[in-house]
């Protein structure tokens, strides 16, 4: 991706180049050093490097090659990464215009992305859902994007990935927009009553009292996105459906918005009867986790899917990594350790993270 035009951004090269020998490979070359300057806003300064330079620091970090100076409203980078560095400080002053706010993750994933030549002022202010509390709901990596985009265009999307990926908050989100939309007439949310790797044992109640615990973490997006009293109208009203899996067969599903969370603990045949309950004017949303897989012998439904079913027309698969973990970014660390401990020659793959 090219760097922002001057004219728009403020951004000024002065490129100083030494005459290379013809006769070294390109790939071989010393990255030339350019001195760069970009302007902003006066009144974006202070939020642009944060409360004690706490985001400029971040920034001076992420490129150590680079001298990156401050001076007024203008920021003047010197080494063989400062266009990059700038085009960095152009995106972060292009989400504050669009009214972001600047906190240390978001500086962290905009430096990310922008190192993977993508546009973090086109990626972060796509409004997926504004809240009942009127919090907007936005994709925050690209992968997320890429994920979100696949829903509005496919009939069935699965979302691959590892914990904190935003999979199961982003389908709710979208299930949620798609009924105030009225381009479906339900939300139902379902996953596989499978236990974490212990056993729990027998729970009191009735049934619902006992899959419950199962379901939690789908509610607790519910309750999120509609508030308590509007989620528990939309479930009294049989509107929005919280139920197993087991539940799903015999059903056709018509004019809904269905997600299937937790895929990665069906069994080949569970998802394929999952799969086939689908009617006239639904979307389905199938999330899952292939590192963190419950049952018994490991037999998943969900793994060696997309070999199977990845030509289908109106079928999408996304695959979401580290860099689309959303919690506290020790997680991406965590994820980081045991993907290269899982790789070829480092032993077996680990069940669970």
């Amino acid at each position: 991706m090219a760097a922002p035009d001057a004219s728009e951004s403020g951004v000024s090269d002065e490129v100083v180049r030494s005459p290379a020998p013809t006769a070294v490979p390109l790939l071989a070359r010393t990255p030339v050093p350019t001195t760069v300057t970009v302007t902003v806003p006066n009144h974006l300064m202070p939020r642009l490097v944060g409360p004690l330079n706490e985001n400029l620091r971040l920034v001076e970090g992420a490129f150590d090659g680079t001298r990156i100076v401050a001076r007024g409203n203008e920021f003047t980078m010197d080494g063989e990464d400062a266009a990059v560095a700038a085009r960095l400080v152009d995106e972060l002053r292009l989400l504050l215009e669009q009214g972001q706010v600047l906190d240390p993750q978001v500086v962290h994933r905009t430096i990310d992305m922008v190192r993977a030549d993508e546009r973090p002022s086109e990626v972060l202010t796509a409004e997926v859902l504004r809240s009942s509390r009127g919090r907007s709901v936005r994709a925050k990596t690209s992968g997320q994007k890429r994920y979100a985009d696949a829903i509005a265009g496919n009939t069935i999307t699965f979302g691959i990935g590892p914990a904190g990926t935003g999979k199961s908050y982003l389908a709710v989100a979208l299930a949620v927009q798609a009924l105030q939309a009225k381009s479906c007439d339900r939300i139902i949310l379902t996953r596989p009553a499978v236990e974490a790797g212990e056993r729990l044992g027998f729970l009191p109640g009735d049934l619902m009292a006992k899959i419950d615990p199962y379901l939690r973490p789908l509610y607790d997006a519910l309750y999120d996105m509609l508030g308590t009293e509007g989620a528990r109208r939309l479930l009294e009203a049989g509107t929005v459906e919280v139920a197993p899996l087991a539940y799903m067969r015999g059903r056709t599903l018509n004019n809904s918005f269905i997600i299937l969370d937790e895929a990665q603990n069906t069994t080949p045949e569970q998802m394929k009867m999952f799969l086939t309950r689908i009617g006239f004017g639904s979307k389905v949303v199938v999330t899952g986790d292939d590192t963190q897989v419950d049952l018994p012998g490991g037999r998943s439904g969900l793994i060696g899917l997309e070999a199977v079913l990845g030509g289908i027309e109106g079928l999408a698969f996304v695959h979401l990594g580290r860099r689309d973990v959303v919690r506290h970014r020790i997680v991406q660390d965590i994820v980081s350790a045991y993907e290269a401990a899982a790789a070829p020659g480092q032993g077996p793959r680990p069940a669970r993270i």
